[in-house]
């Protein structure tokens, strides 16, 4: 870097704090960056159940005798 007498040399101390923090986001792997949400939230996330296809119900079916589960 160029010095003039109102600019001493610059010896660089003053970028260890950000050459730190630059170190540490480097440090987050990119997929952490790209998807914000933490990996312990996405193993807590619940799997959706499977439901009828449209038009596959069955309407004379009495209530009682109605389930979720598919067959």
């Amino acid at each position: 870097m160029t010095s003039t007498p109102a600019s001493p040399d610059h010896d660089g101390t003053d970028l260890a704090a950000l050459r730190s923090e630059i170190d540490a986001l480097k440090a987050i792997p990119e997929d952490e960056l790209l998807s914000p949400v933490p990996s312990f939230a996405e193993d807590d996330e619940p799997t959706p159940a499977p439901t009828d296809a449209i038009g596959s119900e069955q309407w004379d079916t009495p209530a009682e005798d109605e389930s979720l589960d598919q067959q």
